[in-house]
């Protein structure tokens, strides 16, 4: 297979091309000043030149509270830029693979949301995520339209990056125990999109590692792994300011994966101490 893959910096697209590469696929991942997503002509020369078999959409603006008040340039990157690809993939015979979020829910459901839940996304990042959903859904001939959630891996802005950065500067670590979802280790989700992906099944799916926590949950196993000796405790959301609120539990039920691809993902507790030995540094 030949893939493009956008966004090819972040953290999930980097263990997509490992994974893809391994397997002989042929990768092109150009950078975000070689393809603009949100310039049609751009993205749609690229496709049309490279002729892949599929385009990997992780080019996302996803920054959170900074999406509040640039909520313009989230709808172009989150939503446009999606159907930019969607259209040059129809024009090509290609297949889209598209991320979404589970950010579009407003968690008050109080278990995991399937995919039949409707969305009601509490903040503009969630909104511009579902705005991205929908186009692929209304413009995409063949996808691959994929939820995950709290996504984690080698890049910078991991959470057991900053959990165990944040634990080298302090003695006492206060950590919310009211945001809970599921932890997805790029490894184990790059792994099973590419086998979603050759099984020709397309459709929506949701895709995280099995099992959900809170925040304070997760940074008590990774402080736990690394044997820090310092002191966390558990806080609220409301004690720190941001301008998104978070939805409170935004888990995602994982039907239909294992009846598609024949497995579902490890548990988060096994994920994060399999990242974290393999030799995770601080300072990538």
């Amino acid at each position: 297979m030949k893939l493009v893959v956008t966004g090819a910096q972040g953290q999930l697209a980097r263990e997509i091309i490992r994974i893809s590469k391994a397997k002989g696929c042929i990768v092109i991942a150009p950078d975000e000043k070689e393809l603009d997503i949100t310039d049609f002509k751009v993205v749609s020369r690229t496709v049309s030149e490279v002729r892949p078999d599929i385009v990997i959409n992780c080019a996302a603006y996803n920054d959170v509270d900074k999406v509040e008040a640039d909520w313009q340039t989230a709808f172009l990157v989150n939503g446009i830029g999606v159907k930019n690809i969607a259209l040059s993939c129809n024009e090509n015979n290609a297949i889209l693979v598209h991320f979404s979020t589970d950010y579009v829910f407003d968690g008050l459901k109080g278990q995991p949301y399937t995919i039949a839940d409707k969305p009601n996304p509490i903040n503009r990042y969630g909104e511009s995520k579902l705005l991205g959903e929908e186009l692929v859904k209304n413009h995409s001939e063949r996808y691959f339209l994929i939820r995950t959630s709290w996504v984690f891996g080698e890049g910078r802005f991991s959470f057991p990056k900053k959990v165990i950065e944040w634990a080298f500067q302090n003695k006492k670590l206060r950590i919310v125990d009211d945001q809970i979802s599921s932890p997805s280790y790029t490894h184990d989700l790059a792994t099973a999109v590419i086998d979603l992906i050759q099984t020709g099944n397309y459709g929506f799916y949701h895709i995280t590692n099995a099992g959900f926590c809170s925040k304070y949950t997760w940074a008590e196993l990774i402080l736990k792994t690394i044997k820090w000796d310092g002191e966390i405790e558990p806080a609220k959301s409301k004690e720190f300011a941001s301008p998104a609120k978070r939805p409170g539990f935004s888990a995602l039920d994982n039907f239909p994966l294992k009846e598609t691809v024949g497995y579902l993902l490890p548990s988060w507790q096994d994920a994060t101490e399999r990242f974290l030995n393999r030799g995770y540094k601080a300072d990538r």
